[in-house]
């Protein structure tokens, strides 16, 4: 049994919590937008909060958990979908949210910590020099750049920067591994991808080094179609004019704009599909242009209204903030990740959308994926029970269309359904006992896993551990 009485004691002078109502509060994300996982997750709880404000700090908790064999599970401000943050075997909740200055701002490049909100990152990067992130997820107001390295893969600005693994979307990590005696690396270039999406398995965060491009005014707008795939060949048409400059290209299929975008609804017409898009100030004109001719319907402009006070940005529509107002309002909706591959993704979609009809609401992110256009999806899954979700799960991936489950809290089964080579190696060298995060990498528990076999994976001590704390 880990004494972590005496762990409080030897971390004396680092803000601990052990309240059992704000360590259980710090031990969650928003898992609960998979009914597979609410089921399976709702009783994990930490047995520690513990709040470092420097580097020197982790070095010092890390080193004091390792000598106790005590679990340590990263957290930014717990904005991921997927039980990324929370602490399948207990132990130390490491809130990296003290952790949130900007060390430097350069032309084309910040050096910050990974506790800072985003929102903020971009405020300061803006003031400074005119420079945003090239990209960040629709939880910008909330989550934290660390915590998006970790768990996320791409997102508002990924239609013209691709994603975080592509090379060059970060440009340094520095990373502290769980030993006896910590060490501090300095990660670019290809190793990146030793801590990128891994979920804080194998090492935890302390610097960030990421890029910047020019900072816009972005201009929000609606565009409306009375069918759907009119939406998504507008979309697709439109991500592949060079010339114009976008940030974001989202078809949601109707009735979820009218149903849940209530702020929107007064622009907003009941039964249309529409098409949310974020647009440079430079670009309206061939925007709007190039809209009439595909016969848009432009619903919204936010240059043309009077106030946008109290109205979202457009990314608080999109990626998964689509799903989250959905729920806010029918908690009977659940949703997938789906991979349309090109060159035929439209084609793809209207498949997918002729098979399912009503029981899978459309939702795409148009993207740049290895420097082509193509088309992620975050449909609305209404849901009925766990087998039929499964099999709405086969009949895409029977379609070649691949899903990256959202209702796996496994970095193999949320993603490529293979062993990371990489990141496995680095966490058996960076974290020999496996106490990071331990339970998300399948690999490391059981490396005979069988993949094709469909199988659903449970890390072994959580079913005892939610037992233990449901007592």
């Amino acid at each position: 049994m880990v004494d972590y009485a005496k762990i409080k004691q030897e971390l004396e002078g680092i803000a601990v919590e052990d309240n059992p109502a704000l360590v259980r509060q710090k031990s969650r994300d928003f898992y609960w937008y998979s009914p597979v996982l609410k089921a399976q997750l709702d009783n994990v709880i930490g047995d520690l909060i513990v709040t470092p404000t420097s580097e020197e700090e982790v070095i010092r908790i890390l080193k004091v958990a390792f000598a106790h064999g005590a679990p340590v599970t990263p957290r930014g401000t717990g904005t991921g979908n997927y039980g990324q943050a929370m602490p399948l075997s207990g132990g130390i909740v490491l809130n990296m949210a003290g952790m949130n200055k900007i060390k430097e701002i350069k032309p084309g490049r910040v050096i910050c910590e990974p506790g800072i909100v985003i929102a903020e990152l971009d405020k300061q990067t803006k003031a400074h020099s005119g420079q945003e992130l090239r990209f960040h997820p629709s939880t910008k107001q909330t989550a934290t750049i660390g915590g998006f390295i970790a768990g996320g893969s791409g997102g508002v600005g990924s239609i013209t920067w691709g994603g975080l693994r592509d090379l060059g979307n970060i440009l340094r990590l520095r990373v502290v591994t769980m030993e006896a005696e910590p060490r501090v690396l300095d990660l670019t270039a290809w190793d990146l991808q030793k801590v990128s999406h891994a979920y804080g398995t194998n090492g935890i965060i302390t610097e960030v080094e990421m890029p910047l491009a020019t900072a816009y005014d972005w201009v929000d707008v609606i565009v409306g179609y009375d069918d759907y795939m009119d939406a998504v060949k507008f979309a697709d048409a439109l991500a592949h004019k060079n010339g114009i400059l976008l940030k974001e290209i989202a078809p949601i299929a109707a009735p979820i704009p009218f149903d849940y975008f209530n702020r929107h609804k007064p622009w907003l017409k009941e039964g249309q599909s529409v098409v949310v898009l974020m647009v440079a100030p430079h670009s309206i004109e061939p925007f709007v242009a190039f809209t009439e001719r595909m016969k848009g319907d432009i619903r919204f402009r936010s240059d043309t209204v009077e106030s946008m006070k109290g109205i979202p940005h457009a990314y608080e529509l999109a990626w998964n903030h689509t799903t989250l107002r959905a729920l806010k309002i029918d908690p009977s909706w659940t949703y997938l990740q789906v991979q349309y591959p090109g060159p035929d993704h439209v084609e793809k979609v209207h498949k997918m959308t002729e098979i399912f009809g009503d029981e899978v609401i459309g939702h795409l992110e148009f993207i740049k994926f290895d420097g082509h256009i193509q088309c992620s999806g975050l449909p609305l899954v209404r849901y009925t029970t766990e087998e039929r979700l499964e099999e709405i799960i086969r009949i895409h991936e029977q379609n070649g269309c691949p899903i990256f489950n959202p209702h796996r809290y496994t970095l193999e089964e949320g993603g490529m359904k293979q062993t990371d080579k990489v990141q496995l190696a680095f966490k058996k060298e960076t974290d020999p006992k496996g106490l990071l995060n331990p339970g998300k990498m399948i690999a490391w528990e059981n490396p005979n896993f069988d993949f094709k076999a469909g199988t659903n994976y449970l890390f072994p001590g959580l079913s005892a551990f939610a037992e233990a704390q449901e007592a």
